[in-house]
């Protein structure tokens, strides 16, 4: 399964246009070319097809952070890279995708328009042309996601381009990037005010998004940890690590010390972003 994002095609009216330009004026029209395209098509194509000789450098996708997606709401993910070409590039074209086959026709929608088509910079270097490259992937989980949760993970950025001569270059793992489903933690210390020495007992839950129904549901089985920073400190000390049950709920006991600050930390997996609850203060008398 793939999302594609920005797969741009050349018209025919400007394939004519790249391949008449004199040698002395390709150089100026290069980036104008991939610009001015605004039409999208996919070209199912395998890397081995490739004839050109583009190379892509430098892919990052979102800053090279995790894309954490909740249920609704959609999500901006800049992706960047950049472009070596001996004789120029007509276009760019850039999508995600998962799996074994990346000419593959199973896809989910993704960012399709014209303010995802990637955005190249050309600079005259030394045997040719770079370009520095960037766009926009718009990801709607209610829609992208919407057939479930097996999505969550690590995703591939294919990049692809034209060179003026349209001869087409594809690498298909420039670089990779996760998408997870967001969690989400919650955190109640009781009880308040307590005495000295006594138990204080502090539950909470652990729920992350589930794509496939528009919910969030409990994370079960997952290590949490128990942090306590004390009244004026800016430090966060872990006293112990707990488990989720099956409804993701979390419940466990600790001694009162002295005034301050409990809550629940979770790292995050493979497949689901890392959570963080509020703190709840504990009044020690």
């Amino acid at each position: 399964m793939r999302m594609r994002t920005a797969a741009t095609a050349l018209s025919g009216a400007l394939v004519l246009s790249a391949l008449v330009l004199p040698g002395a004026a390709q150089g100026a029209e290069h980036h104008d070319a991939a610009t001015a395209l605004r039409s999208l098509a996919s070209h199912n194509v395998r890397p081995q097809d490739a004839i050109g000789d583009t190379k892509f450098t430098d892919g990052v996708v979102n800053k090279g952070k995790d894309v954490v997606l909740g249920v609704t709401g959609k999500k901006a993910v800049p992706v960047t890279f950049t472009a070596f070409d001996e004789e120029g590039l007509a276009l760019t074209q850039a999508f995600l995708w998962q799996g074994t086959d990346s000419s593959s026709t199973d896809t989910i929608t993704g960012a399709l328009g014209t303010d995802a088509d990637p955005v190249c910079t050309e600079t005259t270097v030394e045997g040719g042309y770079s370009y520095a490259c960037k766009t926009v992937f718009t990801i709607d989980p209610a829609v992208d996601f919407k057939d479930g949760n097996g999505t969550a993970g690590p995703w591939k950025l294919f990049l692809g381009a034209y060179d003026l001569y349209l001869n087409i270059s594809i690498d298909d793992d420039v670089t990779r990037g996760s998408i997870k489903r967001a969690a989400k933690l919650t955190v109640n210390a009781s009880p308040e005010p307590v005495k000295k020495g006594k138990t204080i007992t502090v539950t909470g839950k652990l729920t992350r998004a589930d794509w496939s129904t528009g919910r969030t549901t409990g994370y079960a089985t997952q290590p949490v940890k128990l942090q306590f920073r004390k009244k004026g400190s800016s430090t966060w000390s872990t006293l112990k690590t707990v488990k989720t049950s099956r409804t993701g709920a979390l419940s466990t006991t600790t001694k009162a010390g002295s005034d301050g600050d409990y809550r629940f930390v979770f790292a995050g997996t493979a497949t689901t972003g890392a959570a963080t609850s509020a703190g709840d203060f504990i009044d020690v008398k």
